[in-house]
């Protein structure tokens, strides 16, 4: 848990990017203002997150899920947005969907490049295990070549 109360609030630069998108152009937002939005924020992650995590624990389990999220939307009565949400987190999960592909492509992908790689290597050792197989047969005919000289 966080130790201050300033700990918790989300960072500056999230909270004006927000602002921004969320206001039409020209329009101005003082520095208290924005800091007000932040602790605003900040309490409402707060409660969301306790409402998702009573959902958590009357299902006894310990991780928050996307489904706590939506029932404790529901339960504060913000169910305006539960179709937006629901909306955003089918992105996000065909996102990972896309995600897990290209990352299972890629593995297959290193694999083959491996597998080739560990094949060429092989077939080099053999053509080694042939030259050092005749390497001692020239030894041999050098000892005899010696023999027959003496």
């Amino acid at each position: 848990m966080a130790e201050r109360p300033e700990d918790l609030n989300l960072p500056n630069a999230v909270i004006t990017r927000i602002i921004k998108e969320a206001l039409p152009d020209g329009v101005n937002v003082s520095k208290e203002a924005r800091r007000a939005i932040s602790q605003a924020a900040s309490v409402f992650v707060l409660y969301a997150t306790s409402c998702a995590n009573n959902f958590a624990m009357k299902a006894k389990r310990k991780t928050l899920n996307a489904g706590d999220v939506l029932a404790a939307m529901e339960e504060m009565e913000f169910e305006r947005f539960l179709e937006p949400l629901r909306e955003a987190l089918e992105v996000y999960k065909q996102g990972q969907k896309g995600k897990k592909v290209s990352e299972q492509k890629r593995k297959d992908k290193e694999k083959k490049v491996d597998t080739e790689n560990n094949k060429s290597r092989d077939e080099e050792g053999e053509d080694d295990d042939e030259r050092m197989e005749e390497e001692p047969e020239v030894e041999n005919e050098a000892e005899e070549e010696e023999e027959v000289e003496n």
